[in-house]
This record gives structure tokens, C-alpha cells and sequence, in this order.
């Protein structure tokens, strides 16, 4: 039996609400979900300076427009000196609409109008959570105000960091070259014990994306997978939208004790990468917890961040060509070079874990008569839609590339003989009902799919799959076309049932 991590049960985070009535509080508990507990304090019982001031400070406060203004100028500065506590002022559909430097001013990170969505109070939490997670341990550090001579030798360092910083990421266009340096220059400010980084790019014409994860060092596998699920997500929250396929780097590829440390082991901050106006990855940085940061130091910080992020996007830029190497031009699928070198990592990771694998490989039937009949393109224009079908049918996790030809291959991960047999014969029913037109022709396709599968046990070379694939195929061809065929197993009343 795998060992399952235990996991503590973390208690509810605390949020106010002041002055709500019961359809908002509703509204708010439906939006933050069951992480939030919601301490609501009706108008005539407002909390008291003992109540403020206690040890556990809310996450955030939801203050509607008509409490706050009936407020004494002295209670508002009480609430403002909350510097943990992130206060979001919530407008009535009757109010006049406030302009945000209004909202700021009166010491609110934002303001949300009614009636209260689940999108409009996630997308709220998530900015009161951002800012709390960079802020809500370095204001401190800027409540005393430094000597003016203190201040400029201050400034003065900050200003030979960004140097540091610009020099460092200018020095070469490779990005896993760029990132060793940002967390060498990024940790004279901050103590960083890991650095990783995402990055997309999205198919012309298409929300898919492909991504490359670099990771700070080779880790454990368990580590490792923790890590590519968390990033994976940031990656996701952030703007990469639906994944095509992720591969993995390392810019150390040293296996080193720090680098089995997981999320949870200290503070971790994502931050996105933009250029222009466009988020085209994130890094997520391991800290020290406890560490704060001064507020001129969060802005030199952020800078710094800027520097490294335009830093990289040039060094993306100049790997295009080679991006390019690793996809088919014609169908954006990935390539078989790509399929085989992610091929022998989850080989590897089966190996440790003993989890299942299967493979389908997809070869469509007569495909020759399409281009002797209605011309190359009209066949380019088939093994198009065939890349669209194998990109939107599967997981991010899994794998699909183009073999050769008319060939296609599908790497799944943790799928057994049967859902893979499942997953193939949908892909094998949605390619059947296909029609395609043409210069004036009408004309379908179908498929042949071969489905390998390793459930138990040890493969006794990487190849094994793939043959055990072919092998299939070369079956579902001489059974008749258009049908799925498991590896091992005789054409079976399933496989007839599938053809009809």
C-alpha cells in the first residue's frame, strides 16, 4: 500500500462582517466557500476597541457604504490602524457610485457593488488574500520613520540591488540561467529558499496553451509532483487558461536536501510575469516565514521583478525557434520527440509509484484516399481537426502528439486499461461523426486505436508500451477498421458493439 500524507485540518480563517443584514452574510458565506468563518456584528452592536485590537485579526472586513458613513471620524481611523485586516466596502445599487481614490482614501482595498456574485466576492477574496500574503508582515517595519541620512543609504542600496538585478538577468537569454540569478540577487533582499517559474504561450487562433514549468532543482518525485500541481494551478488562476501539455526543467540539476522541501515548508509567494499588458507567467517563491519586509523594500521588490520579468520574456522570445522544434507545425500537437522524452518520464514516475499508464495510438483508416481524391489539403485540413479533437478530449496531464504521418499517440497517466479503453472509444465515436467539406466535397474518416496499459509490475524497457500499442492497432486494421482494440485481448463483442 502507497503511503498517504496526513494532512492537518486547518481551521476557518475569521472575517467580519459589520452592519449586514442576513441575505448578505448568506451571499458572502455562499461566495468564500467552507475555509471562511463570517463574525457578523449587527449595527447596534459594532465591535468594541478590545474587540479590534484582540490577538486574532480577521482576514478581512465587509463594511457596507451606508454603515461606514454613519461612522464617527474616530471609529474609522480605529479600523483603519488595522493593517492586517483587509476592508472591502460593499455599494448599494441605490448609492451614487464612489471613485476608487475615494474608496482608498477612506482606507479600502477595494469596493464591490450589489448585488454580491460568487465571481465578484471570489475575485475580492483573492486580491484581499494577495495583498494580505505581501503586506500583512512588513508594515510594520515602516511605522518608525528613519533618519533622513538613514533613508538615502537606504535608497542608495536599493538602487545598486536593481543594478545587480538588471545586470544579472541581462547576462544571458537562458531563462533557467536567468532564474538561478534571480534567486541569488532576489535573496539579498529576501531569504528565498526556492525560486520555480511558469511559463505559457498560447496556440495561434486558440485559448490552449503550452507551458514549461522550471523547477529550482531535481527533488524527489513526490516533491516534484506537488510542486508541477501547485504551479500548475497558480498557472491556471493566472491567465494560462485550458493546457495543451507542460514540460518540465530544471535550473539546477543537482539533487540537493533544500530541494525536497514542499509548499507548505515557509512562506510561499506567487507573483505574475507581465510584459506590456499581457501576464505570460508567474514565479512562486519559498520564503522564510516571519521575514518583513519595509515598505520601500516591497516597492524596490516588485521592481526588481519587473526587471527579471522582461528579462525572461526576451529570453522566451529568442526560444521560439526552438519551442517550435517541439510541436508539429500542421496539427500544434506536440512531436514524437516530445512524446518520447515525456514518455520515459512517466515511465519512470510509474516505476516509483506503481501507478497505472496507458498509451493509445490512433491511426486513421484510408487516409491516403482523402488525398488522392480531394488533394493534400483537404488532408492537412483532417489531420487539423484531428489535433483539435486529441487537444480538447484529454486532461493537462496527458500527452498528445503527432507519431508520423496519420499516426497519432496519447500518453495517459493514472488511467487504467478500461477508462483508457473508454477515453479511446470516444475519441474513435467523435472523429466517426465528423464531416468534413472541401472544395465542394463532403466526405468523413474514421480511426483505428490500439490501447496499451500497465497496471502492475515492471515494464522491461521504455519501448513496451509503444509495441504493445502497435500491436494492437495493427489488429484493429486487420479486424476491420473503425474500432478499438486493447493489447492482449481478441476483438470482443465490445469492440463490435463499438462499430455500431
Amino acid at each position: 500500500m502507497p503511503r498517504q500524507s496526513i494532512k492537518q485540518k486547518r481551521s476557518p480563517e475569521l472575517m467580519w462582517g459589520l452592519g449586514l443584514d442576513d441575505t448578505l452574510v448568506h451571499q458572502i458565506e455562499e461566495g468564500v466557500g467552507p475555509g471562511f468563518h463570517i463574525q457578523n456584528f449587527p449595527t447596534d452592536a459594532l465591535p468594541l476597541e478590545k474587540d479590534i485590537f484582540r490577538e486574532e485579526k480577521p482576514t478581512a472586513a465587509w463594511i457596507p457604504w451606508s454603515v461606514w458613513s454613519d461612522f464617527p471620524e474616530y471609529k474609522k481611523a480605529e479600523y483603519r490602524d488595522q493593517d492586517t485586516t483587509q476592508r472591502i466596502l460593499i455599494q448599494n445599487e441605490q448609492d451614487t457610485p464612489l471613485e476608487m481614490d475615494k474608496v482608498l482614501a477612506e482606507g479600502f482595498l477595494t469596493v464591490v457593488s450589489m448585488p454580491l456574485t460568487r465571481p465578484k466576492i471570489q475575485d475580492v477574496l483573492f486580491r484581499a488574500k494577495e495583498v494580505t500574503s505581501m503586506y500583512s508582515d512588513i508594515y510594520r517595519m515602516t511605522e518608525e520613520i528613519l533618519l533622513e541620512r538613514e533613508l538615502l543609504a537606504r535608497k542608495t542600496d536599493q538602487l545598486m540591488f536593481l543594478n545587480k538585478v538588471l545586470a544579472s538577468a541581462t547576462e544571458s537569454l537562458d531563462a533557467s540561467t536567468i532564474l538561478a540569478n534571480a534567486k541569488d540577487t532576489l535573496g539579498l533582499v529576501l531569504p528565498i529558499k526556492m525560486l520555480h517559474a511558469a511559463f505559457w504561450n498560447h496556440q495561434p487562433n486558440s485559448d490552449v496553451a503550452d507551458v514549461e514549468i522550471f523547477l529550482n532543482g531535481a527533488m524527489p518525485p513526490e516533491t516534484e509532483s506537488e510542486w508541477v500541481e501547485n504551479i500548475m494551478g497558480s498557472a491556471n488562476f493566472m491567465g494560462s487558461g485550458p493546457v495543451n501539455g507542460f514540460n518540465i526543467f530544471h535550473t539546477d540539476s543537482a539533487r540537493r536536501p533544500e530541494y525536497a522541501l514542499t509548499p507548505t515548508q515557509g512562506k510561499l509567494v506567487t507573483m505574475p510575469l507581465t510584459a506590456g499588458h499581457e501576464t505570460f507567467g508567474c514565479l512562486s517563491l519559498l520564503c522564510e516565514p516571519g521575514y518583513r519586509l519595509g515598505k520601500d523594500q516591497v516597492e524596490t521588490f516588485r521592481s526588481a521583478v519587473n526587471h527579471i520579468g522582461l528579462a525572461l520574456r526576451n529570453a522566451l522570445t529568442f526560444k521560439e525557434v526552438q519551442r517550435r522544434a517541439d510541436h508539429d507545425g500542421l496539427t500544434r500537437l506536440f512531436n514524437r520527440h516530445t512524446f518520447e522524452e515525456r514518455l520515459v518520464y512517466e515511465i519512470k514516475r510509474r516505476r516509483r509509484y506503481n501507478h497505472d499508464l496507458s498509451l493509445l495510438m490512433v491511426d486513421l483508416d484510408h487516409f491516403k484516399q482523402i488525398n488522392d481524391s480531394y488533394g493534400h489539403k483537404a488532408g492537412d485540413l483532417v489531420l487539423q481537426k484531428i489535433g483539435d479533437i486529441l487537444t480538447t478530449s484529454f486532461r493537462t496531464t496527458d500527452l498528445a502528439a503527432r507519431y508520423g504521418g496519420e499516426e497519432f499517440v496519447v500518453l495517459l497517466p493514472h488511467t487504467s486499461e478500461e477508462a483508457a479503453w473508454k477515453l479511446a472509444e470516444r475519441v474513435r465515436s467523435i472523429i466517426e461523426a465528423c464531416n468534413f467539406h472541401f472544395d465542394g466535397h463532403d466526405f468523413t474518416i474514421t480511426a483505428s486505436i490500439g490501447v496499451a496499459s500497465v497496471e502492475g509490475g515492471a515494464l522491461t524497457t521504455n519501448d513496451d508500451l509503444v509495441i504493445k500499442a502497435d500491436k494492437a492497432l495493427y489488429q484493429a486494421k486487420n479486424n476491420g477498421r473503425n474500432m478499438v482494440v486493447v493489447s492482449g485481448q481478441k476483438t470482443t463483442d465490445r469492440d463490435r458493439s463499438a462499430m455500431q
